[in-house]
């Protein structure tokens, strides 16, 4: 579980985050969504330790992040906006297995990991394929399975879609809902709500650093439309129903 306890952040006069408390569960998929500098990418950052806040505290497993960040950052796996920022390696099964090295993992379970993490985003086979030649949509998916192979609590993912193309972001939403089958968290931090009402059972709406609302799927249209955010067609309580041609939500869970 992540608990955000009176979380406040600010840079210079600026108050990036300001007074924001909730909780997720483990297993639940959550959307934090907001307009560009609403303040979501520097709040998800607290989760793990790479902001620390001001005042407040972010809890992981019941730890304070301050006291233990390495276990929070093992927990709490972050894919950051661009691909690029959190590639380190020059074949995919290298920069995979750069987590689980750096946890002291030993080769048998490095290897473990790295398959089985690979298997998840589609990418089989492929440990030896450079990522200097995969297209944007490939990286994306090599950033996600490096973050898998910390085995984390939560995957957290940052505006993963951003400059994909259409067939890309098709992909990718597939191997999310998979990933949501198997009982991995997802937070998803973005502008760009299509077809994420899949993988949604709650939407924090983010504005100027407050909370502005935290409910669940069918009743986050009012408040995303109040925050510069596009409600899409057929998104889940908004006329229409369900968004045309979206991913089908997992069977039991709920419309």
């Amino acid at each position: 579980m992540i608990e955000v306890n009176s979380v406040r952040v600010g840079y210079d006069d600026v108050r990036a985050v300001d007074d924001v408390s909730f909780a997720i569960d483990d297993g639940e998929g959550v959307v934090l969504a907001g307009a560009n500098g609403s303040g979501k990418t520097t709040l998800v950052r607290t989760f793990n330790g790479l902001v620390s806040p001001d005042i407040g505290t972010v809890r992981v497993d019941g730890t304070p992040v301050h006291e233990n960040p390495a276990a929070a950052r093992q927990a709490v796996s972050m894919v950051f906006q661009h691909p690029r920022d959190g590639i380190v390696a020059a074949t995919i099964g290298a920069d995979v297995a750069f987590g689980p090295e750096n946890l002291g993992c030993d080769r048998a379970e490095i290897d473990r990991r790295v398959d089985r993490a690979l298997s998840a985003v589609g990418l089989d086979s492929r440990h030896e394929d450079r990522v200097d030649a995969l297209s944007g949509g490939e990286r994306a998916r090599v950033a996600i399975a490096g973050a898998l192979a910390m085995e984390p609590t939560h995957l957290v993912l940052d505006e993963p879609f951003s400059g994909l193309d259409e067939p890309s972001r098709r992909s990718l939403l597939s191997h999310l809902l998979e990933l949501r089958r198997d009982g991995t968290s997802l937070v998803i931090v973005t502008h760009d709500l299509r077809d994420l009402g899949a993988l949604a059972d709650r939407v924090l709406v983010l504005a100027n650093g407050h909370l502005m609302a935290d409910v669940p799927p069918e009743d986050a249209a009012d408040p995303l439309s109040k925050f510069d955010v596009r409600v899409p067609t057929g998104w889940p309580g908004s006329e229409g129903g369900r968004d045309s041609g979206s991913l089908e939500r997992e069977p039991g869970r709920s419309p």
